[in-house]
């Protein structure tokens, strides 16, 4: 089973992986490592504001891990935002039926009312670079494209927009059933 977390920046997607790791017993692989990996060791001249580029460059690989994985019937939790909105084109059925993926999305309203504490909780999990950058509005608009491309795709996508923490815990207790 490969359970394939997405979503904008600061909607929590590491720390859901990080939960189901604990539940689930699944490890999980953050495509954020990958990236800087191939950034660091100089295999690539993108840096890490090339988002789209990257997700070019770094989806074909993070694709055949995940057949590999399936191939292997391991199970893997896979947590970033370089996912395409047309993902489920590069898998035949068989890999399908194997993959569940999961689009974190913030609410407006819940950024206007808790800005603030989400970028208190952006280091939960790993130690974020410094990210004043961020601002409500770019978190609204880079929201608003996770959740339309995945949901125009037919993917699932968990609009959080009250409460947080019961959204995931519901989340990962609706995957365990």
């Amino acid at each position: 089973m490969i359970i394939l977390i997405t979503g904008a920046s600061h909607t929590g997607k590491t720390l859901l992986a990080q939960k189901m790791l604990e539940e689930f017993e699944y490890p999980y692989f953050s495509i954020d490592h990958l990236k800087m990996g191939l950034i660091r060791s100089g295999r690539t001249d993108l840096t890490p504001e090339d988002d789209d580029q990257l997700t070019d460059y770094l989806w074909p690989i993070v694709r055949e891990m995940i057949k590999t994985v399936i191939e292997n019937k391991q199970n893997l939790i896979v947590e970033g935002c370089y996912v395409p909105f047309d993902w489920k084109q590069d898998f035949q059925e068989e890999y399908l039926t194997q993959i569940k993926l999961i689009c974190l999305s913030l609410a407006d309203d819940y950024i206007d009312s808790h800005f603030d504490k989400i970028k208190s909780h952006a280091s939960d999990i790993e130690k974020r670079l410094e990210d004043s950058w961020l601002s409500k509005d770019l978190l609204k608009k880079e929201n608003e494209k996770f959740a339309s491309g995945f949901k125009n795709a037919g993917d699932y996508v968990v609009m959080i927009d009250r409460d947080y923490e019961n959204t995931i815990d519901s989340l990962i207790k609706r995957i365990y059933n």
